[in-house]
């Protein structure tokens, strides 16, 4: 169901932009410079509660997640999902069963993060390899 429509939810998109952006660990000078804006415009558009669709594409991304994941993103229910899911005993479909992963979730997120670092700066590399190809 598509977020604007659900009653009693405020959606603002300036503030998902913001929890996208530190979750992935990224400053909004960084943000800024890959947008061709400058820090304080990025300020601004964190502080706005809807912003165009156009925009919103472009945030998205830059930061390798979908226009809609960031309409829709709602804090309490990914934390509640989080710590619904990653506990000693989660409930499924009426029966208790034992979840214990042989992996840290956090060392995923960490290692997906260093993913997208990674091929940020390879993209950067190769820029600047084409930049001194030309000169």
């Amino acid at each position: 169901m598509d977020a604007d429509i659900i009653p009693n939810r405020k959606i603002h998109h300036g503030h998902n932009v913001k929890r996208w952006r530190e979750m992935l660990g990224i400053k909004q000078e960084i943000l800024a410079k890959e947008l061709n804006l400058s820090q304080q415009a990025i300020s601004k558009l964190e502080a706005q509660e809807k912003i165009d669709d156009e925009t919103l594409e472009k945030i998205a991304k830059e930061l390798s997640v979908s226009a809609e994941a960031i309409k829709n993103f709602d804090e309490e229910k990914a934390i509640n999902i989080v710590s619904n899911t990653f506990q000693d005993e989660s409930f499924k479909g009426g029966v208790v069963t034992q979840y214990n992963p042989t992996f840290n979730p956090l060392d995923k997120v960490v290692e997906l993060y260093d993913q997208i670092i990674k091929g940020k700066d390879e993209k950067i590399a190769l820029l600047e390899q084409l930049l001194k190809e030309k000169r």
